[in-house]
């Protein structure tokens, strides 16, 4: 591999002008097997270093033979592979990352850096490629961040076995991969001993999917793979409970210090164990009944199993990592800072800082007559939720302080009693407000409250799996953005 800065500006300024031309013909540049880049980011909110480490070929190519320039750039981060020889744009990729969140984070803002490891692959070249790595800034122009050579015949292309003797699952298979939206789970935290576990929870979590549209829809256009390399331990890392577990891919709540947010450190293992089937989107099972999950997009998703609320996590995930979906909600319960900057228009499909309310981003969507942006009774329904919140949080408090001063169990209950009769009576409030909204449930418009801010964000409908939705639905807007990514694994248009 070799670093040529000197090639870079042509490469760039020719393609839009590459874009133009007639469809790059997948079988004139890439072999049918895929080629995998381990790759590190290091940095802060200031600085970022990429840096390769390794390649490997793998077995199989199951991505799209036939758009190879994806029209799909909601990521932060841009692949663009040139043939060197013509000097044309050949595959295109987008992809978001940890550290893509990282940067936004306090440390990092303080000059803390830190180093993640990665990877994303590519149809395999027949001769000699150039590979540019971009980023986009705050404003989503991207800029180069680093560019190398791959010879298909270098030695230093790793071309070991991707048989591990793990366990291998191939509950649906509908068909050809470069056709089907391939699907597969990694089991994290399951012992040898739990290995039917895992068969019943990959089969449980495929229903979960069928079960949602526009999956459900979709089915044949999808097959469905598991993968299970058992774990030393059952589980996976609570440090917060000072509780740890030797898992493989050491998978770990607190990320970023949220409770609730649970990812994985070991993103090259992830996709050493996930090439041993065709795969486009990779979702990880955690063996855990605790309530949590992540989803970044183009790099995996991750739910825990055993929680009430898995179902709709691990939907909810999967949103974020196969179609780039937003956070709908607008909780300031999270680490970052300024996610999405203020005056400018987010990428994900489903959320809008609605620059020009006559140009809504799903304007072909909007209900009739709908007004923009759409009220509905946001504020009230804001101080109510407050109060709620505050309620708990008193009730909670008094309740200690009663069992440190020790009270009777019969004072306890009568002070719960008090606490809750007066959170009934808010939940009551918040039922006439959104009583008086009803009408707007099903109707696409621009409300208010998105992407983690009160204020100046709008998500499409008043309820969508992305924020909360008593039905457990994705909103319209964000399953035609589903449609969208299965058709380009499938080549529908």
């Amino acid at each position: 591999m070799r670093v040529r800065p000197t090639l870079f500006v042509p490469f760039i300024l020719t393609a839009h002008i590459l874009l133009a031309q007639p469809a790059v013909r997948f079988e004139e540049y890439f072999r049918d097997i895929g080629l995998r880049i381990d790759f590190y980011q290091t940095g802060d909110a200031k600085e970022e270093t990429f840096t390769v480490d390794r390649m490997y070929k793998e077995p199989v190519w199951s991505g799209s033979t036939g758009d190879l320039v994806n029209p799909i750039e909601i990521g932060r981060y841009l692949v663009k592979v040139y043939d060197v020889a013509s000097n044309r744009l050949i595959y295109s990729w987008s992809f978001d990352c940890i550290f893509g969140e990282y940067k936004t984070t306090s440390p990092a803002l303080k000059g803390v850096q830190r180093t993640f490891n990665r990877s994303f692959h590519i149809p395999f070249p027949k001769r000699q490629a150039l590979v540019a790595i971009e980023v986009r800034d705050s404003t989503h122009h991207p800029h180069p961040l680093t560019m190398f050579e791959i010879n298909p015949t270098d030695f230093h292309i790793i071309t070991e076995s991707t048989d591990n003797h793990d366990i291998v699952l191939r509950p649906l298979v509908n068909g050809d991969p470069h056709d089907k939206a391939d699907l597969v789970f990694v089991g994290e935290g399951y012992t040898e001993a739990e290995k039917d576990k895992f068969r019943d929870d990959v089969d449980r979590f495929t229903g979960y999917l069928f079960d949602t549209e526009p999956f459900a829809s979709h089915k044949r256009d999808f097959n469905i793979y598991g993968i299970l390399r058992p774990s030393a331990e059952s589980g996976v890392d609570e440090p917060r409970n000072g509780s740890f577990r030797k898992t493989t891919l050491g998978a770990s709540f607190d990320a970023f210090d949220l409770d609730r947010y649970l990812l994985m450190d070991e993103g090259k293992r992830l996709r050493e164990i996930a090439a041993q089937v065709p795969y486009d989107a990779i979702v990880i099972l955690a063996n855990s009944k605790r309530y949590g999950g992540g989803g970044i997009y183009n790099d995996y998703c991750i739910s825990t199993v055993d929680n009430p609320a898995s179902r709709m996590v691990f939907v909810h995930e999967f949103g974020h990592a196969f179609a780039g979906l937003a956070d709908e909600y607008y909780s300031s319960d999270v680490a970052y800072n300024d996610f999405y900057p203020k005056g400018i228009e987010p990428l994900e499909p489903n959320i809008t800082a609605l620059l020009n309310p006559a140009e809504v981003k799903w304007k072909d969507l909007l209900s009739p007559g709908i007004e923009i942006p759409t009220p509905y009774g946001k504020d009230v329904i804001d101080s109510l939720q407050a109060e709620i919140a505050r309620n708990n949080k008193a009730m909670n408090a008094a309740l200690e302080e009663e069992r440190k001063s020790g009270g009777s169990e019969r004072e306890k209950t009568d002070l719960q009693d008090r606490y809750k009769a007066r959170g009934k009576e808010l939940s009551r409030a918040m039922d006439s407000v959104r009583a008086q909204f009803k009408s707007l449930e099903d109707k696409v418009g621009a409300f208010e409250g998105a992407g983690y801010t009160t204020k100046g964000l709008y998500r499409p409908m008043m309820y969508c799996l992305m924020i909360r939705h008593p039905r457990n639905e994705f909103c319209r807007v964000c399953q035609e953005a589903i449609k969208k990514a299965i058709g380009y694994y499938t080549g529908a248009k």
